[in-house]
């Protein structure tokens, strides 16, 4: 399977055909189209810095073990399902090759100031002005 510039070879990704789950008759009872797929994050041949921004994401798809573990049955058709599968290991490796914008830090100007400044006095003369005198 391919990620952009990143190639997750077959032998590590295991995929399992078993029972879907829900409605459908017969062929829910008889038929194997269901895909359970694992990718074990931390055996992989993945570069170390995607290895661990993948365990960094927080997703619940991933055990404590670093086992990616995804259930595809949304069609009747195990290849479908298989494909659905890969699509998602996909998006998840991808995300991880997402590199975030580093953060400028910024000040506001001295006019934003002074103007925040003079509307804290007003407000509170307006509110002074209100008060009853002792």
């Amino acid at each position: 399977m391919r990620v952009k510039h990143l190639f997750i070879p077959d032998s590590e990704i295991t995929m399992t055909a078993v029972r879907s789950q829900g409605a459908g008759g017969q062929n829910v009872n008889k038929v194997s189209t269901a895909i359970h797929l694992k990718f074990d994050i931390t055996a992989s041949s993945l570069p170390f810095i995607v290895k661990q921004r993948l365990l960094q994401l927080n997703d619940q798809r991933v055990t404590k073990e670093g086992v990616f573990v995804v259930k595809s049955q949304q069609t009747r058709s195990q290849l479908n399902n298989r494909e659905r599968a890969l699509a998602r290991l996909q998006s998840f490796v991808s995300q991880a090759l997402i590199s975030r914008k580093v953060r400028k830090k910024t000040r506001p100007t001295k006019s934003s100031q002074r103007k925040r400044l003079d509307t804290k006095t007003k407000h509170g003369q307006l509110k002074k002005s209100r008060r009853q005198f002792e």
